[in-house]
């Protein structure tokens, strides 16, 4: 008999889902209580100062998708309401009936059913979700891992490297190579360029000779300010800079592209759908794409950015990809996935294990994580731990 699926359900959950509270006191405030980060609204002193500012509180998205034989899978993703809408109003009901293993037919269903308002942007979430929740019950169905599924493990372990501004905390607890948020863009004239180059000279010094370190620039430069800093990091021996303009951009990318050819460019955290790599692979301006898996399509998305990357000989490192247990399995069976991104915005001093989202998700170990080997993505929640998510 042909399992299908009965129930497609989104709503809203907490961000930290069901890590718990860390038990370990902290050393100090983690650098994300008052660290100004540039980006794009750094040109409006109003909202110069966080992110939060600017940002939309609305909560993460939690999606349940649910068997016919009462097998069910998870997924998350963000933007609360417009999100879950999209998903319950719409996608959802859709593909009740469908058989739930079909998982390249069902996201193709998706992606066609939202041409009309645009599966790129908003789409993307709630496709990101259902997309993971099927992956979820797939590899339940199967018993088997999510990326046993997917092809198996191309590596005995993921290297990882930590993104925040607490580089003495990510080598203290083993990692090889770091990444910092850049503090400054061009509203900042002189000055700004001054202090970002001192901040990667701090950062460097706090790495040693021997560790990766990169620049999170947060599509907050122009072409021009992006050239100029570049200009004054090259001592420092960046692996890359990442999004440093407006997603949409690729003109701008290709002429970054060609006015800095010896400097590593790394983006695709805010591109949705293969699309937009399709492009940027083909014409090689970037070195590394970064999807985020929970907003890029899902895993189908990402699968498909991993055969656009291997056919143009592309690294493919997602975006906050070891933060979930969805990112995980993904860099561990993709071979063109040779590093995983682990972001760090928790109190130097506690402990990952007592920050982790879910109960059974790996966390690095000196760097290096192996994600769990249990059913899907091995999250180890229960519907009960899934109930108390909701918000």
């Amino acid at each position: 008999m042909t399992v299908t699926i009965a129930k497609v359900q989104a709503f809203a959950i907490r961000s930290d889902l069901v890590g718990g509270t860390p038990r370990t006191p902290a050393r100090r405030p983690p650098w994300t209580a008052d660290a100004e980060v540039a980006g794009p609204m750094s040109g409006y002193p109003r909202y110069k100062k966080l992110r939060a500012a600017w940002r939309p509180s609305w909560p993460a998205v939690g999606c349940l998708a649910t068997a016919s034989d009462g097998s069910w899978g998870f997924g998350v993703s963000r933007y609360g309401a417009p999100v879950i809408e999209t998903i319950n109003g719409h996608l959802g009901p859709l593909l009740v009936d469908e058989p739930a293993m079909a998982t390249e037919k069902l996201w193709d269903m998706m992606v066609r059913m939202a041409s009309p308002y645009g599966a790129p942007g908003l789409g993307a979430y709630a496709i990101s979700a259902i997309d993971l929740a099927l992956w979820d019950l797939k590899g339940k169905l199967l018993s088997r891992p999510v990326y046993e599924i997917i092809g198996g493990p191309s590596r005995p372990h993921i290297e990882c490297y930590a993104t925040g501004g607490d580089t003495d905390w990510h080598m203290e607890l083993g990692f090889r190579a770091t990444k910092y948020p850049c503090p400054h863009g061009p509203a900042d004239g002189i000055a700004g360029l001054e202090a970002n180059e001192a901040a990667v000279a701090r950062m460097r010094e706090t790495a040693g000779p021997h560790s990766e370190i990169m620049l999170d620039c947060w599509m907050a430069f122009d072409v021009e300010y992006a050239v100029r800093l570049a200009d004054r990091l090259r001592p420092y021996r960046l692996r890359w800079i990442e999004d440093c303009l407006m997603p949409e951009d690729m003109e701008g990318l290709a002429s970054l592209r060609a006015r800095l050819p010896w400097m590593g460019l790394a983006s695709g955290e805010h591109w949705y759908m293969p699309q937009p790599f399709a492009t940027a692979a083909s014409r090689r301006l970037v070195d590394v794409l970064q999807p985020d898996i929970g907003w890029v399509g899902g895993l189908t998305a990402c699968l498909r950015v991993a055969a656009i990357a291997d056919a143009a000989g592309i690294e493919v490192i997602p975006h906050a990809g070891m933060n979930t247990p969805y990112g995980q399995h993904f860099g561990l069976a993709a071979p063109c996935s040779r590093w995983g991104e682990y972001f760090l915005g928790s109190a130097p001093g506690i402990p990952l294990e007592e920050t982790r989202l879910f109960p059974g998700m790996a966390v690095p170990v000196d760097g290096r994580l192996v994600p769990s080997d249990a059913p899907g993505f091995g999250l180890g929640a229960t519907l009960d731990d899934i109930a108390a998510m909701r918000v």
